[in-house]
């Protein structure tokens, strides 16, 4: 489990790149690399980092699970996830 902090951090991240979004977009086609420069630094949507939903775990992260490699093992073998089966050969 990830520190509360870090995930508290990275959901601060998510809202203000969402928050500055459309003026980012307008700022940057326009050429306006000064005004760029005002906007927070943490409103860049680079600077995301992709966390699993459940446990915050940052490394091993799955995106078409949203999940990271550890959670999504325990769910598939306890039949969380549909479709999802342990290979047998």
């Amino acid at each position: 489990m990830a520190k509360t902090s870090q995930v508290a951090r990275e959901n601060k991240r998510k809202k203000l790149a969402e928050k500055y979004a459309e003026k980012r977009k307008a700022l940057k086609a326009a050429g306006d690399y000064e005004g760029l420069m005002e906007l927070p630094r943490n409103s860049n949507p680079i600077r995301l980092h992709n966390r699993c939903a459940v446990t915050g775990r940052a490394r091993g992260f799955y995106r078409k699970f949203g999940i990271s490699r550890l959670t999504f093992r325990k769910m598939a073998l306890e039949g969380m996830i549909p479709g999802v089966k342990k290979a047998s050969w």
